[in-house]
């Protein structure tokens, strides 16, 4: 799985269900996987200031 497209995933559904993520069902990962997908797509180039802040907040966790 694409480490880029995972961390976007999770944080995203961190920020609207702000439920646990491994409690969730494998589909609902998947709609959070395509959600991040199009977000990754749309940023282009500008994805790796996003992904350098999600790093440093899920460390954090």
């Amino acid at each position: 799985m694409d480490y880029k497209i995972e961390l976007v995933a999770q944080t995203l559904h961190q920020v609207e269900q702000g439920s646990t993520w491994d409690n969730e069902t494998a589909g609902r990962k998947e709609r959070f996987r395509e959600y991040a997908r199009n977000a990754i797509k749309l940023l282009g180039n500008d994805i790796g200031v996003l992904l350098l802040a999600l790093e440093k907040c899920s460390s954090k966790r």
